[in-house]
Parts: structure tokens; sequence; C-alpha cells
């Protein structure tokens, strides 16, 4: 029993030493590699590590003049306010419950119609025969992209304002006009509709330059045996953009909670009839920090908005792991 405890201890003192030889080596002999990562490693130290510590001002009551840490410690009360702690009604008549709901319904909807449409659309420039006219497709569909939210937000006023194209093309064939930025039971539809618009070019260029990467031959031979286009497209062109489709959904669900501010904000600006339904985790933070203004407040938001994407991201990636792991993240 004692020699083979010795062994173990051997073995295991082995592994622990090649280890060490493995990254001196490594840093030795691939020395230039590591070089090159140095800029990405102060990168993410000086924007995403040491930013971390403002994750205190969450549990205070900032004061410009005393600094982060020279401000009050008030535990956790901002928290208890955003869940609704003590009132009546608790949680589900809280700010982070209608936020969250708001957010996540939001995103939901525009992750989900917009993947479909993009792979919808993709798949439909592939089996197009001209090449030439693909090309325009891409180009004219590729542009809204560009396009700034602060364009964005005047097209929309443009489109839905009383005296705007909409309300115009309803008053020339005799019907009531709709005041758009006094009814905010149509903006769940109107922000869906600009977010997909907007992002589906650049979704489906991703999702096409996948298709392009798929062997001919395989359709070829498909093709030869009989499938028809809606056959080819059901066995073999799905089942092949299924990872890529898992993948980039899993990368989306990281920032689900991350409701688009530039949109949100140029379309709705502080319209507060239309905060019921318009109202998301993003603009709540900004309205805290730079109306009320409540650093603390808005500071604890953000902080939940983050801890929630991550445990919905590890939660996700979990489930995938268990049905399918090659396409798991990690």
């Amino acid at each position: 029993m004692a020699q083979l405890e010795t062994i173990t201890h051997q073995v295991t003192l082995q592994k622990k030493t090649q280890k060490k030889k493995g990254i001196i080596h490594s840093l030795v002999h691939q020395r230039t590699y590591w070089i090159m990562l140095i800029p990405s490693f102060i990168f993410f130290i000086l924007f995403a590590y040491l930013p971390m510590i403002g994750v205190y001002i969450a549990f205070t009551r900032y004061d410009y003049g005393a600094g982060i840490f020279g401000s009050k410690f008030i535990g956790f009360q901002n928290f208890e306010y955003l869940f609704g702690v003590g009132t009546e009604g608790g949680f589900w008549s809280s700010p982070i419950w209608m936020l969250t709901r708001n957010t996540l319904l939001y995103n939901l909807a525009i992750l989900l119609l917009g993947t479909a449409l993009q792979v919808v659309v993709a798949i439909t420039l592939k089996e197009l025969p001209s090449k030439k006219f693909r090309k325009s497709v891409q180009t004219a569909m590729f542009l809204p992209y560009f396009i700034s939210f602060a364009v964005v937000g005047v097209i929309a006023y443009n489109l839905l304002s009383t005296h705007g194209f909409i309300n115009t093309f309803l008053t020339s064939i005799g019907v009531d006009t709709v005041n758009f930025y006094q009814e905010p039971q149509y903006w769940p539809y109107i922000i869906v509709l600009f977010a997909i618009w907007k992002g589906l070019g650049y979704g489906t260029v991703v999702y096409f330059a996948a298709l392009s990467g798929f062997d001919e031959s395989v359709y070829e031979a498909a093709h030869i045996d009989g499938a028809t286009l809606m056959q080819r497209i059901m066995h073999i062109t799905l089942p092949l953009l299924r990872p890529t489709i898992i993948i980039l959904t899993l990368f989306s669900l990281g920032g689900i909670l991350k409701g688009q501010f530039d949109l949100f904000y140029n379309l709705v600006r502080d319209n507060s009839l239309l905060l019921p339904t318009t109202n998301i985790i993003d603009l709540f933070v900004y309205r805290a920090v730079a109306i009320s203004p409540n650093i603390g407040l808005g500071s604890a938001a953000g902080f939940y908005q983050s801890l929630f994407g991550l445990v919905l991201v590890v939660l996700v990636n979990w489930v995938v792991k268990k049905i399918e792991p090659d396409n798991a993240l990690f």
C-alpha cells in the first residue's frame, strides 16, 4: 500500500514538473506570440478588470466630492429599492421586474425573429442564380447597418409623427390618424421592426459567409439523387448551418439584458408616456445617472444586468453542452 502511494506521489510530481516545463518552454520558445498578446492583456486589464472596482458604487450613496470610497456606504439599500423590498406588491411591482421583463422580451423577439429572417434571407441569396443581382441585394441590405441611430430616430419620427408619412397616408384614404407617440401599445412592434431592419444585412452576411464555405459536391450529389431544393435546404443546409446558429445565439445571449440603448433612446427619447412598454435597464441606468442623478442606483442596476447575463450564458451553455457537446462554448 505504501509503495502504491509512493508511486502515485511520484507520478503527480512528474505531471506537475512536466506542466511547469511546458509553460516555461512555451514562454521561451514562443515568446514572440506572448509579446504580441501583451497589448490584449493590457487592454482587458485597463478596460475590463480595473473598472470592476466601480461595482462598489452600487453599495453607496455616491457623492461626487467624496469620490468612490469616500461616499457613504449604505449596504443593499439600492438593491432593496430595485427589487421592491418592503413595498406593497413586492418584487412583482418593483422597477427591476418591469425592466427585466421589457429587456428580455425585446431581446428575445429581436434575437429569434432576427436570426430566423437572417438565415432565410442568406439561404435565399445563396440559391439565386445571378451573382450580380445577389451582390446588389447584399449591398442594399447592408446599408442600414451603417446608418446612425440618430438618423434611424429621424426616420421613425418622419414615419410615425402626426404629420408623418403613415398618418398622411391614413388621412388620404379616410382613416383616422394614430398618435404613435402617445400610444405605448404600438411600440413593442415598432422597436422590434426597426431593430431587425437595421441588423438584417449584417446578420445575413455572416450566415451567407458560413454557407459559402460548405462543400458544393454534397449538394451536387443530392441533386443527382433527385433531392428537391427544399429537401437540400432541410437535410443539408440547415444541419450544416446549425453549429453557426448555436454559437452566434450563445454570444447574443451574453448581452441579452443589454437592450440596444442607442436604438431605444433615439426612437423614444424622454417620452414618459411610452415608459411602461419601452423602459429597459440601459435607459433606466442612463436616467438614474444623467437625470436623477443617483449614481448608486444606476450602478446597482448595471451590476444586476451583468450578473444576470453571466448566469444566463453559463446556464444556456450547460444546456447546449448536455444536448450537443461539440457546439458548446466551454
